[in-house]
């Protein structure tokens, strides 16, 4: 090979792009040349996000954005994913960063298996997160009240706020020594038992009493509580009673619900009244025993030969006896 201008032209030049070939490799500036879909999402905000940040799917690299703009009053996000990369429709898509001070991106979450996968010039679901550059301002709000607070904490004006009580502790010195010493007194004696108070408290038999009180507090309420059991279980069994009446169930079931014992029971009654009637009006052999005053009379006149009869009778023999009852009778 001749060492000629143009040969050693021609060998830097090709040197110098495989130089940058490898250079572009190595900084991802050569993924317009794989192959790759487009697909895009809507935002209220994008923060700072900017044409070539990255796209990633749990923390992976998957694309890039490739162009940003208005679309009805919203930022729309075009993104260029690599083919290899499959995005399902049920998947969502936010803008994340990667530290106070790092580069925004495109997060893509979630997504199942089932879903079927987003074509080229589909849209994704997208959620906000919380802007960045206002919770900074409202940090800012928070760090300056913080601060306007401390400065409230001036000698002076603790001074200002805590003079009143200062003047007035100073001007009832000796009333508020003396209530202090009487407080202390109080406390003595009831630490040592003595008055109402200190014996309530120190009084073992009022312990006791008060003990026993409690334990027959606690087993009144057992029984009171055993009573309420009780009281349930019968209202249980009542109302079940009184479900099987109303559904025609025993003895009481039938006679409540059964309109043909109630129908005997309307007749058995009405032929009563008729046979108390006709034995009022004197009918029959029983209602002429109760209105003929001639079987009184009968009756009676019977009951003065018996008792005609009887008299002698513990002279007689049986035989004697039986011939005067007969011949009294007849």
């Amino acid at each position: 090979m001749k060492n000629t201008l143009e040969t050693r032209l021609g060998l830097f030049f090709m040197f110098a792009l495989i130089v940058s070939v490898f250079i572009l490799e190595m900084i991802g500036a050569m993924d317009f040349l794989k192959s790759s879909y487009k697909i895009g999402a809507s935002f209220r905000n994008v923060q700072e996000l900017k044409k070539g940040d990255m796209v990633k799917m749990a923390g992976v690299e998957i694309g890039w954005v490739d162009d940003i703009f208005l679309e009805g009053g919203r930022a729309r996000v075009v993104m260029k994913i690599q083919s290899k990369f499959e995005i399902k429709t049920d998947a969502r898509a936010v803008i994340k960063f990667t530290g106070l001070m790092g580069q925004n991106f495109v997060s893509i979450d979630g997504g199942s298996d089932a879903a079927p996968k987003v074509l080229a010039g589909g849209v994704l679901e997208t959620y906000e997160q919380p802007d960045l550059s206002l919770l900074m301002a409202k940090l800012e709000n928070v760090a300056t009240g913080v601060e306007g607070l401390t400065k409230s904490f001036s000698p002076d004006n603790f001074s200002t706020l805590l003079g009143p009580l200062t003047d007035f502790m100073r001007q009832n010195r000796d009333n508020l020594t003396l209530m202090i010493g009487n407080m202390k007194t109080v406390s003595d004696q009831v630490a040592q038992g003595r008055g109402s108070v200190g014996r309530l408290i120190m009084d073992e038999a009022f312990y006791d009493a008060a003990y026993g009180t409690a334990t027959n507090l606690q087993v009144a309420a057992s029984d009171l509580r055993n009573l309420i059991r009780q009281a349930d279980t019968m209202i249980g069994q009542a109302r079940l009673a009184i479900e099987g009446i109303n559904k025609g169930q025993g003895t009481l079931g039938k006679l409540t619900t059964d309109d043909r014992l109630y129908r005997e029971g309307a007749d058995a009654m009405t032929n009563l009244k008729e046979i108390l009637q006709k034995m009022n009006q004197g009918q029959g052999s029983i209602g002429q025993l109760i209105n003929d005053e001639s079987f009184l009379k009968n009756a009676k006149l019977t009951l003065q030969k018996v008792e005609k009869a009887t008299e002698g009778l513990e002279d007689q023999g049986p035989l004697s006896v039986l011939g005067i009852a007969v011949g009294t009778l007849f």
